[in-house]
């Protein structure tokens, strides 16, 4: 069992009971859906007024942006998790979520770029949408593979890595605002950072693994 599997099998023994009650009630998966892209939506529009509106004390909605973009993370999860114990899946379903998934990372990355720009933190922000290409870069290669009949998700830099890395690198940046050893900010870009390099590493390593598949598949063309 892989470090994924188990964090997965962890956090789905303390969701359970949230997504048996949400059951319950009649909560669909698409309703969590949509939750949780309206929260990461939320997340930008706070980043975005913190760069925009405040004077002072910007890094404190940095770090309630890395918290709304945690636990918009954890309504990814239980969409999935209600689907599958709910009897609910569904084509459409699984679509709407990667649609959505994708428009959140989309409006997550740019409230990020933006607030960096607009602070001065040019380079900052162009590690940023770095970040964002190699987030959409991974979900494409595989989005297109899947659609030639090749499984393909190998790599480590998957979305709840990204997620975890971002939310978590805005919120300690804002729990540590008041750091004077460095420039805080860092807490933020050194996640991002890692997400923009090996984020852009998994989507090759995933062209790879197609190549090598195809080889074997048809190894005259190759």
């Amino acid at each position: 069992m892989n470090y994924r599997d188990y964090l997965q099998k962890l956090i789905y023994k303390i969701i359970n009971p949230v997504v048996h009650g949400m059951i319950k009630i009649g909560i669909t998966p698409n309703f969590i859906t949509t939750t949780g892209f309206l929260l990461n939506v939320v997340a930008a529009g706070v980043l975005i007024y913190a760069c925009t509106y405040c004077e002072y004390g910007e890094l404190a909605y940095l770090g309630w942006a890395g918290g709304i973009i945690l636990f918009a993370g954890l309504f990814d999860m239980m969409d999935g998790r209600v689907a599958r114990v709910g009897n609910m899946s569904s084509t459409f379903g699984a679509l709407y979520d990667s649609v959505l998934d994708r428009y959140s990372e989309l409006i997550t990355f740019f409230g990020i770029c933006y607030y960096l720009l607009i602070k001065g933190y040019f380079l900052y922000s162009v590690i940023a949408f770095v970040a964002l290409i190699g987030s959409l870069m991974v979900s494409y290669v595989r989005a297109r593979a899947e659609g030639l009949g090749i499984e393909c998700k190998v790599g480590f830099m998957q979305r709840p890595e990204r997620v975890v890395l971002t939310s978590f690198g805005a919120l300690f940046c804002g729990i540590f605002k008041d750091v004077t050893l460095f420039d805080p900010i860092l807490i933020l870009v050194f996640p991002l950072a890692f997400v923009a390099l090996f984020s852009n590493i998994t989507a090759f390593m995933r062209v790879n693994h197609c190549r090598r598949v195809m080889m074997q598949n048809e190894p005259k063309k190759y």
